[in-house]
């Protein structure tokens, strides 16, 4: 069977795959087969188990994005990451694509963000505000292509939709992110934004792991694909 994703790192704990864009995390309204089906049919196929296998989600990455997603495949590992997410003793690192170049090389983002669950929409402000959470990355500019930008943005906080709403807020859209203000839609309904790297201590051997996953060589990606080839050896 042909996996809409691809492993990057797997033991007998943690199974941490690159999602193509356009896949769910974990099932929803929609009933479209989500990455825990398919990592369920993998883990099935590939140890020939019988039964309902385990696969717990650790963290969610939005439908139209692509990249990382760290899956747990014993209770025990999930317990422990989570743990690890609630401390924020996890690195993760993103690419992101934008329509315009933002007006620092480098900065650091912090706006209040409310969470319209009805729209699925993140509203942005500039001081905290009823209902708010407070958002915060940084971001450093790589490179322009075709004036289209190439952003490394790296999470400090984990809110919804915060790095397409943020860079959204100071006139650098993703391209493709109709939802954040995108004037046209990529071919396949993603969004230029991808789980690029993360680092973690293993749950168990409590080693540190690092992972990284390259953006596919499609759309806008394709003209900065040696940019982001290079960042591996980084």
């Amino acid at each position: 069977m042909n996996f809409p994703f691809s492993v990057v790192f797997e033991d007998n704990h943690l199974l941490v795959v690159n999602k193509n864009a356009g896949l769910l995390v974990q099932s929803d309204h929609t009933g479209d087969l989500s990455l825990v089906d398919y990592a369920k049919q993998y883990l099935t196929e590939k140890y020939q188990k019988q039964g309902n296998v385990f696969c717990g989600v650790v963290h969610r990455l939005d439908r139209p994005v692509s990249g990382l997603v760290i899956l747990a495949k014993t209770s025990k590992a999930l317990e422990r990451m989570n743990e690890l997410f609630r401390d924020h003793d996890l690195d993760k690192i993103y690419l992101a694509i934008v329509d315009r170049k933002p007006k620092n090389e480098q900065d650091t983002l912090v706006h209040w963000l409310v969470k319209n669950s009805m729209k699925k929409y993140s509203m942005v402000f500039t001081k905290e505000t009823p209902n708010s959470q407070r958002a915060e990355l940084d971001f450093e500019v790589l490179a322009t292509v075709k004036q289209h930008t190439l952003l490394k943005v790296k999470l400090k906080t984990g809110r919804f939709h915060q790095i397409r709403a943020q860079l959204s807020k100071i006139g650098s859209t993703i391209i493709g992110d109709l939802k954040y203000g995108a004037t046209q839609p990529n071919p396949d309904a993603s969004v230029c934004l991808h789980s690029f790297y993360t680092s973690f201590v293993h749950p168990v051997k409590q080693e540190e792991v690092k992972l990284f996953a390259l953006p596919p060589n499609q759309f806008a990606w394709a003209d900065f694909s040696e940019i982001t080839a290079s960042l591996l050896v980084k």
